[in-house]
């Protein structure tokens, strides 16, 4: 068994769903490349950019940009980066109405209807997070949530990418208790890199990341002072820029630890899925077991390295990338234990 099944097996709409997660995966891409290269405020308006469809680049125009917003002087290294996500993020919103005009065109009792209406609707709310980390000046509340709005995204285009691509497991029946036993762990698994994912968009949301340059330890010692309830204060108010945080170190030490004690329960966590997911003894059940331990491992070394590297923009954009796909495996592991098929004659596929 394959990942995708055969071209005449697919449901309508397929390579449009399929088409709009990899736009989606660049789209986050692009907006965590912005945020790292602290372009999240490159243009102060919305939805233009001082003004402009794109961003100002001739000298009249920059000091007309200048004038208008002197507290915030044009910065070519940060308006195209801003822009081009913006312009990125609104093909994906072409996609998703595309989605679902071909959901409505092809509508029959098994071509998916309500995820293309939810996700139309989804995108359309992740817009307005977009506007809002703008308008706000990356309130981390907003650009955490706009963040994990990204990933929800793809998550969802992902699923009716599955969905659509009509296939399921086929077990034998004698692992029939194993695959129920299976069903709520895996639940669990989700959610887990859910939360941890949060954890690193509030990480990132408040400039904790660099808040600890050495590894394992951090800031010296193992267990350095920490303020986890300034840290942690998601109800802090609206008001100031907060482009480079405004929390004090031990706040954002906090913050950064805890993202380092997640990835240690995630790790343990898949680990013990992935033993779990191997005792149901069929060749797509390992396979992707074997997937997911890599990219856990992947993700592991890559957050070392953005430590050890003094991270840099390339490993931190991967290392989110690779959170990303981490998160599809998972949701590829709930689609596949919850809609998997007992062949009752015995038969192993």
């Amino acid at each position: 068994m394959t990942l995708f099944n055969s071209p005449d097996l697919r449901k309508p709409g397929f390579r449009l769903a399929f088409s709009a997660c990899l736009v989606a995966i660049i789209v986050l891409g692009m907006g965590v490349f912005t945020r790292l290269a602290d372009a999240g405020l490159g243009c102060p308006d919305w939805p233009g950019c001082y003004g402009h469809v794109l961003w100002p680049t001739e000298d009249h125009e920059v000091a007309r940009a200048n004038e208008a917003y002197p507290e915030m002087p044009v910065e070519h290294d940060k308006t195209w980066p801003e822009m081009v996500h913006r312009y990125l993020a609104t093909s994906l919103g072409l996609f998703t109405i595309g989605i679902l005009v071909f959901a409505l065109r092809n509508r029959g009792p098994e071509q998916p209807l309500k995820l293309p209406v939810f996700l139309l609707a989804f995108i359309i709310l992740q817009g307005m997070f977009g506007m809002w980390t703008v308008t706000l000046k990356l309130w981390p509340q907003v650009v955490t949530a706009h963040l994990l709005g990204g990933f929800t995204t793809i998550s969802l285009l992902w699923l009716l990418t599955l969905r659509l691509n009509n296939q399921r497991w086929q077990l034998p029946a004698i692992v029939e208790p194993k695959l129920t036993a299976l069903r709520p762990l895996v639940v669990v698994g989700l959610l887990i890199v859910v939360g941890q994912i949060a954890l690193g968009g509030w990480t990132t949301s408040n400039y904790a990341d660099i808040a600890s340059p050495d590894f394992p330890r951090c800031q010296g010692a193992w267990l350095p002072p920490m303020d986890f309830a300034n840290g942690f204060n998601i109800a802090q108010q609206v008001g100031p820029n907060y482009l480079g945080g405004v929390l004090d170190n031990d706040a954002r030490v906090a913050i950064h630890v805890s993202h380092r004690i997640g990835a240690i329960i995630t790790s343990l966590y898949l680990l013990f899925l992935f033993v779990k997911l191997r005792g149901l003894a069929t060749a797509p059940a390992k396979r992707l077991s074997v997937v997911m331990l890599a990219v856990l491992v992947a993700q592991v070394l890559l957050g070392i390295s953005n430590i050890v590297f003094n991270f840099p923009i390339a490993v931190a954009v991967t290392h989110n990338l690779v959170g990303a796909l981490l998160l599809l495996v998972m949701v590829t592991m709930n689609y596949c234990v919850f809609t998997a098929t007992v062949n009752r004659g015995g038969v192993r596929v």
